[in-house]
């Protein structure tokens, strides 16, 4: 099992930024699919406060629920990219 969790929903371009992210920087994770519907969407709510996808978990910084596709591509490049 990876440190890194990523909660994503099929075909979410956001999401599929983020995987491109975690690919070019040949990062192991775990994806957590999630409901089409907001309203089920339990689980990525309790990790991150709100219902939007992506969302990114890395155990390994201390990282619990991270939103916004911007962000997460910033933090792993920060994190993990040649500058770190």
């Amino acid at each position: 099992m990876s440190n890194i969790v990523l909660y994503e929903l099929e075909g979410c371009p956001y999401c599929a930024k983020v995987k491109r992210k975690l690919a070019d920087l040949d990062l192991e994770y775990d994806s957590r699919m999630v409901p089409q519907s907001h309203a089920e969407r339990e689980e990525v709510e309790a990790v991150s406060g709100q219902t939007g996808v992506p969302v990114l978990v890395d155990e390994e910084h201390d990282v619990e629920g991270m939103p916004e596709s911007d962000d997460i591509v910033e933090y792993l490049e920060e994190t993990y990219g040649s500058a770190a």
